[in-house]
């Protein structure tokens, strides 16, 4: 478990000494699947990648937004229908699967894949039953 712990706490590290993914390789990769992030540990949110550059996020909370991206500047960027402010993140992939650092932050979140799934994304919605 703490062998875990410790690969977990490094992945961050370790996708600031690769070169992030361009736009042919992002889509590539994840095209077609729901990947699951989690940030230190602690589960973060969910996105389905769709074709053509569109995509849906969850704060797995059954609510999603849909959204596209774009690559600028060699980051992957994503517009949201609620926000039209860019979000821009660098992505890298290596043995652990996918990690993100925020560009758009100077905190520079970063978050790292903990599942990868060719189901979609599931959006019941908050205001789910009677």
């Amino acid at each position: 478990m703490r062998q875990l712990i410790l690969i977990l706490a490094l992945l961050p590290l370790a996708a600031r000494a690769q070169t992030p993914l361009g736009a042919a390789e992002f889509d590539a990769l994840t095209r077609g699947h729901t990947f699951t992030y989690a940030e230190s540990g602690t589960p973060y949110g969910a996105e389905e990648y769709l074709p053509n550059r569109r995509v849906r996020w969850s704060f797995l909370d059954g609510e999603c937004k849909d959204g596209v991206w774009w690559e600028e500047s060699g980051q992957i960027c994503f517009v949201y229908e609620d926000n039209p402010d860019p979000q821009c993140w660098s992505f890298f992939s290596g043995p652990g699967g996918l990690t993100a650092r925020f560009e758009s932050d100077p905190e520079g979140s970063e978050l790292y894949e903990v599942g990868r799934s060719s189901e979609p994304l599931a959006c019941p919605g908050p205001e789910v039953g009677v």
